[in-house]
């Protein structure tokens, strides 16, 4: 079963709560989504295998830690999630980066995918999707059926904010799927949307309505 991790850093917590405020400009907007991506990648690469090396360093030859040869690719589903991805470059620079186009119908609340552009090794690489909503778990869901679609086999999750339903919908689908999250909120409401959340996340990331 796939495993919910919430990412309850005090530093996460206090730039989120900036975050949800209305009253926050796309620009402040844009840098702090960046910034909490950038905090909350600490915790998704914490189990990243590490392998034994040995440098020299300007005193002596020396064995150290470094990441085991793992190649990671960061998915953002389209437009939202790519507000997500510089923050996570400046930690892993030599992630490929893939697009996945969905938007949500508003009459059923259902994904329709429009684009997909992904690394040929996807297949090969540890894969981070970011959506900084989790709200129907629709989305989400798609976007991991179309890596799937196309041989992906070690994904996850990264969202700034989740609902239980969310949550539930992803696990359902993708039992195989851990789910990384800054915060859980109370609910959706009737159009789907999470109380209290923080709004349309893509328009408030690029300015739009």
């Amino acid at each position: 079963m796939s495993k919910v991790t919430q990412i309850a850093h005090p530093l996460v917590l206090h730039k989120l709560s900036i975050i949800r405020d209305k009253e926050t400009g796309s620009k402040d907007f844009r840098e702090l989504v960046e910034e909490v991506a950038m905090l909350m990648a600490y915790e998704v690469t914490r189990d990243f295998p590490l392998e034994e090396v040995e440098i020299e360093t300007p005193i002596c030859k020396t064995k150290c830690k470094m990441l085991a040869g793992k190649k990671v690719a960061i998915v953002p589903i389209l437009r939202a999630g790519l507000g997500m991805v510089p923050g996570m470059l400046k930690l892993i620079p030599a992630a490929k980066v893939g697009h996945i186009g969905l938007y949500r119908d508003e009459e059923t609340l259902k994904p329709v995918e429009y684009f997909c552009k992904l690394p040929q090794d996807i297949k090969e690489r540890e894969i981070i999707v970011t959506d900084p909503m989790l709200a129907t778990g629709g989305s989400a869901i798609d976007a991991i059926n179309s890596l799937k679609d196309r041989g992906a086999g070690n994904i996850r999750l990264m969202c700034l904010i989740a609902s239980p339903e969310g949550i539930k919908a992803v696990m359902d689908a993708h039992p195989d799927v851990d789910i990384y999250v800054a915060d859980i909120d109370e609910k959706l409401n009737e159009r789907g949307y999470i109380v209290p959340g923080l709004g349309d996340a893509g328009d408030r990331l690029f300015g739009t309505k």
